[in-house]
């Protein structure tokens, strides 16, 4: 089984069910909005305790792990942290840890307004985490964020990825994060 980690990036348009009839497996998802892999990886929160029992009890192959959509920009230290935390966890538990890279905020809207960066400052920085992630934690990445910046002008996401809030993904956006995904997942 799949144990996908994360907040609204990782369930809008029912992405993880993409993900499992991409890959033929079963995707379970422990997730809230705005969740953050800190509250993941400790187990006196609901999320973190589910997933402490979840890994205990076996039949996780692989822990993908997302954080809250700006956390590796604007908090990257406790980024790490929790990645390598969780990391460890799905080790001991015989499960393979995957991070879920995500996607620089759409150009215009509110919620990089608020960043003060411009979506190519903001996907750099968000590379720059995932690459220390690889790096420091020894963890795979899918990185959806990559793709995304691909698919655009080389200044934003590509059109019709996000939804109109600018941070979400739109229902072709979810299609490609579970491919890329998939892609990860079953290598």
């Amino acid at each position: 089984m799949i144990l996908m980690l994360g907040n609204s990036l990782t369930t809008r348009n029912r992405m993880p069910d993409r993900l499992a009839a991409l890959l033929g497996r079963e995707v379970a998802v422990h997730a809230r909005g705005g969740a953050r892999l800190a509250e993941q990886a400790n187990p006196a929160t609901r999320l973190g305790a589910a997933t402490a029992a979840a890994l205990a009890a076996g039949g996780v192959d692989a822990l993908v792990l997302q954080e809250m959509s700006h956390g590796p920009v604007t908090a990257t230290g406790r980024f790490l942290e929790s990645v390598a935390r969780l990391a460890a966890m799905a080790r001991e538990a015989g499960a393979v840890p995957v991070v879920y890279g995500t996607w620089a905020f759409g150009a215009g809207s509110a919620a990089l307004g608020r960043l003060d960066l411009s979506p190519a400052e903001m996907h750099g920085a968000m590379q720059a985490a995932l690459g220390r992630a690889e790096r420091e934690c020894g963890v795979a990445v899918a990185n959806v964020g990559a793709a995304f910046w691909e698919a655009g002008d080389g200044g934003a996401v590509g059109a019709g990825l996000l939804a109109a809030d600018g941070v979400h993904p739109s229902g072709a956006g979810s299609e490609l994060a579970a491919n890329v995904l998939a892609g990860t997942l079953g290598a």
